[in-house]
């Protein structure tokens, strides 16, 4: 995908270079976060337009916000006094077609053409692009609060601004592995073996059940737990990434969150290689 080989550039150079010759780092151009409306473009899809409009009404707190159609987004792109936040498909290098939509907070600036060249700031894993499973309603809640959580963080701290999602991570690092972690079997790779469950599974504080189960923990906010949530394509094609999380039920905070390029031998879901990093200090 464009925008993420633009942002490992410029985590390399550190700095964003604008052709007036303003060098500004990422720490400053979300100086006015706070300070600016956030629009909030609503898709025009029934379900996922009403549930976004419900959970940014009901959690987003971080700056003023309005919402907008896609037509006013077009036309409110280029302006700098704008945040918006916005579901978008991706589409990866190598891919035939966007495989996945990602919830995006981009800052609006100078004459652009589609999303890709506007000032990404973070985009996080929402569903599959066309049908999207019903889970993203259940998890939509904790990625509109991830992505103001990860925005307020970058704006004290220049490491921060260039982390990316990977700045979660540290959460389950610190104090994940004293958590309960419920995952669906379909959250599994088709790879991961009986031997590897074995290996890496205890029964005891690492559940395997089924997605309704999972959601309902969720839902209820069970203290302690973090739930599985997988973002992948339906139909993968070369270039396309699967995403695995785990969120915390009370807090709706993201302790983890990797991915991985899909391939006949890595297929979607968590992996070996993601049970090994969940098992340490366990």
């Amino acid at each position: 995908m464009k925008k993420f080989i633009l942002s490992s550039v410029a985590i390399l150079c550190g700095i964003i270079l604008f052709a007036q010759g303003k060098v500004s780092t990422r720490k400053y151009i979300l100086s006015d976060f706070t300070d600016k409306i956030t629009k909030v473009v609503l898709p025009g899809n029934g379900i996922m337009e009403s549930a976004l409009r419900q959970e940014v009404t009901d959690r987003w707190a971080a700056s003023p916000f309005e919402f907008c159609t896609l037509e006013e987004f077009e036309k409110l792109k280029t302006s700098a006094d704008y945040y918006f936040l916005i579901p978008a498909e991706g589409k990866f290098k190598g891919e035939e077609s966007p495989g996945i939509v990602f919830l995006t907070l981009v800052k609006g600036g100078a004459e652009q053409e589609g999303i890709d060249p506007m000032t990404e700031i973070i985009s996080l894993p929402l569903s599959s692009a066309g049908a999207g499973s019903g889970r993203m309603l259940v998890y939509l809640s904790s990625l509109v609060e991830a992505i103001q959580s990860y925005t307020l963080a970058a704006m004290q701290s220049e490491k921060t601004a260039y982390l990316g999602y990977a700045f979660f991570n540290d959460n389950y690092s610190r104090k994940g592995h004293f958590k309960r972690i419920y995952m669906p079997q379909g959250d599994l790779s088709t790879k991961v073996s009986e031997k590897d469950k074995e290996k890496y599974i205890d029964e005891d504080d690492f559940i395997l059940c089924d997605e309704n189960e999972a959601d309902e923990i969720f839902d209820k906010g069970t203290f302690g737990t973090l739930v599985s949530f997988v973002v992948a394509p339906e139909n993968p094609t070369e270039g396309s990434y699967s995403y695995q999380m785990l969120i915390e039920s009370d807090t709706h905070v993201i302790y983890y969150i990797r991915k991985h390029k899909i391939t006949d031998k890595s297929p979607a879901g968590f992996s070996v290689d993601d049970l090994k990093r969940l098992s340490r200090r366990r």
